[in-house]
């Protein structure tokens, strides 16, 4: 069975508006390197569509890049990407997998199926699967910014306390800290 790591860029307020953190080389690379080990993505519609506006472009060459970037669109054209949605369910993006059966049950079946694991990089469908009890990792790329806004994280709330281990913590040249959590149970 493969772990479930919640993966996303967060000011240090808590904002998690994606215009918000540092879009520059070093986080492409992080977020590329995190890709690379994962065997799968999975998203929520809203985040599928933003991602979807972009990323296939970008990997086909239609739109001018950085290097890193280009990377990142490459590597995501490739990977397994599962949408969560009760509103959509044509998802025309290669190798894009709706997921519209009983959430906790289509999520554990995808992590049994996934021995690398999957990269959740929704924050409203992470706050779903939190309450699922089904994250087992998490990932934050913490940006040195406040941004006096939302959306922020988990802002709908949680039953309980989410209690963490703290695996590693990396500064990056941009100011960012890449920082590693594995859920305590128990």
């Amino acid at each position: 069975m493969g772990l479930l790591t919640f993966s996303l860029n967060i000011t240090l307020d808590g904002c998690v508006d994606h215009q918000e953190g540092i879009a520059d080389d070093e986080t492409h690379a992080f977020f590329t390197h995190l890709m690379d080990g994962a065997g799968a993505m999975l998203w929520g519609r809203v985040t599928y569509e933003m991602m979807e506006q972009y990323w296939p472009a970008l990997a086909r060459g239609d739109v001018a890049a950085p290097p890193s970037m280009r990377e990142w669109a490459v590597k995501l054209e490739i990977k397994p990407k599962y949408v969560v949605s009760s509103t959509r369910t044509d998802f025309p993006w290669t190798n894009s997998h709706h997921i519209a059966s009983d959430l906790r049950t289509a999520v554990q079946k995808l992590k049994d199926a996934t021995p690398a694991g999957v990269l959740l990089g929704s924050g409203k469908l992470a706050t779903e699967l939190d309450r699922l009890d089904l994250i087992d990792e998490y990932k934050f790329l913490v940006h040195p910014r406040i941004a006096g806004h939302g959306p922020t994280l988990y802002q709908n709330g949680l039953p309980d306390t989410r209690r963490l281990e703290l695996l590693s913590a990396q500064p990056l040249g941009n100011g960012a800290i890449a920082t590693h959590y594995r859920r305590t149970r128990g």
